[in-house]
């Protein structure tokens, strides 16, 4: 069975590469988790970030914007103490912005998902790359949506962030033509 080859041996990877990502994501609480989670990813490797997910999910509340609004000074400490997330405080009280800004474009839109999938006119752009030195790191929508993003409060949101928000969350099929879940994700783009 030929993967990606970002996926290698790891199981997490795999697991990941083969269940999630390029799926196209439509739940609001689940696309701010990977706009947390993309934003927490900046400067590190996506390895770190799947191996600390469920210790993300329970220190944000499993990513209720609602309640990460509202964080005050303890919880951030608490969050600055927790080994299991990445314990930067500049992406910790991102996550915490970005949740109040996320509320703000629920307010404008209706949801988040009606929002972000606009930018491709709610259908995934569907690439053909044969191989990974293919698949580009942003694109000229990614700074688009970077700078919309911006504008409206949110950080940890530049354009190489935000195309790997658009390939986790299936607003971009990005698997490798010989990949055997790059037909699976056009079908279910269909």
């Amino acid at each position: 069975m030929k993967r990606c080859d970002w996926a290698g041996d790891d199981p997490i990877y795999q697991r990941y590469h083969d269940k999630e990502w390029g799926v196209p994501l439509h739940n609001d609480r689940k696309l701010f988790e990977f706009l947390i989670l993309e934003g927490a990813q900046a400067g590190l490797s996506w390895i770190t970030v799947l191996k600390k997910r469920p210790a993300y999910r329970e220190a944000f509340d499993k990513f209720d914007y609602n309640k990460v609004a509202l964080y005050k000074e303890a919880k951030v400490k608490q969050l600055l103490n927790n080994p299991g997330i990445i314990r930067n405080q500049l992406k910790i009280r991102s996550a915490i912005r970005n949740a109040g800004a996320f509320i703000g474009v629920r307010k404008e839109f209706g949801t988040f998902n009606k929002y972000i999938w606009g930018f491709v006119e709610h259908s995934p752009i569907q690439n053909t790359c044969r191989t990974m030195s293919d698949v580009p790191g942003k694109t000229e929508l990614s700074d688009i949506i970077s700078k919309d993003l911006k504008a409206r409060g949110f950080n940890f949101v530049g354009s190489t962030i935000v195309y790997a928000f658009m390939q986790a969350t299936g607003m971009v099929n990005d698997h490798t033509k010989d990949c055997f879940r790059y037909r699976e994700v056009k079908k279910l783009s269909s």
